[in-house]
């Protein structure tokens, strides 16, 4: 279906103009105009000219429409089961037995762990003996961590 300018009618009707020159146009028929933007084989920048508005403004309220539909569609979208989650998994863990008497055994390494993940988070463990320390590393490692 092609568009012709008796489908959209000339100029956008302005509801309100601010001090500084920046117009409000009439939302029902800023409506129609994106959706005949949309239609296939129509120029964006020729129904722009035709209704008195900049070629770029009437491109960014098509990408914006564009936008919202596929955010709405996304957030409908249920994630599959497979897909790897945002968060990690918090797993409660029985308490484990004593330890034998420190004369049995040597003192196992204490050292500080420090973590800076892609989203800006910050983790750090002071004092983290050896399982401590694998269950961080194994906890860090079920992340999903988009490739750039």
């Amino acid at each position: 279906m092609t568009v012709n300018s008796a489908e959209v009618p000339g100029q956008l009707r302005v509801v309100r103009v601010l001090r500084n020159g920046k117009r409000w146009f009439d939302p029902v028929e800023k409506e129609r105009l994106i959706d005949a933007c949309l239609e296939p084989g129509v120029s964006v920048a020729g129904l722009a000219l035709a209704h008195g508005i900049n070629a770029n403004q009437l491109r960014k309220w098509v990408k914006l429409r564009q936008d919202r539909k596929a955010t709405e569609k996304a957030a409908l979208t249920v994630m599959p089961s497979g897909a790897p989650s945002a968060f990690v998994p918090v797993v409660e863990t029985t308490p484990m037995a004593r330890l034998p008497a420190p004369s049995a055994r040597p003192p196992a390494a204490r050292v500080r762990v420090t973590a800076a993940l892609p989203n800006g988070v910050r983790l750090e463990l002071d004092d983290a003996d050896a399982q401590v320390l694998s269950a961080m590393i194994e906890a860090l490692g079920r992340c999903h961590v988009p490739a750039r």
